[in-house]
C-alpha cells in the first residue's frame, strides 16, 4: 500500500485589515482619532509592523472605513475582516475540495484578493501581499 503524501494546509497568517460599514465618515473617523488616536486619513488608517520570521519584511494592517450602503461586504454585516495568506492560489485550491464557494478573485497593485462566505453569511476577504 504507497503512504498518501501530506499536503501542507495553507493558513491565514495575520488580519489584513478590518472594515466598517458607517453613516458619517468624518463623525466617526473624528471619534477614533480623538478618543483611540487611530490617525484616520481619507477613510483609512494603516497599522505598520514587521513579520516576527522576517524582521526585514514590512507587514499592515488597514482600518477602513466603507459607506454604510457599500455592497462590498457581499452582505448586510456590518463589517468584514480581511486575512492575509501567504499563497492565495494554494489556499483557494484548499477551499474548493472543501466545497467552499470562491466568489471573485482579483488582482490589483498591492496584491491578490479573493471573496467568501462564512456559515452566518459573512464575507470574508482574502488577500496575498504582492513583494515588495
Amino acid at each position: 500500500m504507497r503512504a498518501l503524501a501530506k499536503r501542507k494546509r495553507e493558513r491565514v497568517n495575520a488580519i489584513g485589515g478590518v472594515f466598517l460599514k458607517i453613516q458619517n465618515a468624518a463623525r466617526v473617523a473624528n471619534w477614533y482619532r480623538k478618543h483611540l488616536g487611530i490617525q484616520v486619513e481619507d477613510g483609512h488608517a494603516d497599522f505598520v509592523w514587521r513579520e516576527k520570521d522576517n524582521p526585514n519584511r514590512i507587514g499592515r494592517t488597514v482600518w477602513a472605513l466603507f459607506p454604510a450602503d457599500t455592497d462590498y461586504f457581499g452582505s448586510s454585516s456590518r463589517f468584514m475582516i480581511n486575512y492575509r495568506v501567504a499563497n492565495l492560489e494554494r489556499m483557494l485550491k484548499q477551499l474548493r475540495r472543501s466545497r467552499v464557494a470562491v466568489e471573485k478573485v482579483d488582482d490589483c497593485n498591492y496584491g491578490r484578493f479573493a471573496w467568501i462566505t462564512d456559515p452566518e453569511g459573512n464575507r470574508i476577504e482574502l488577500w496575498e501581499p504582492k513583494d515588495k
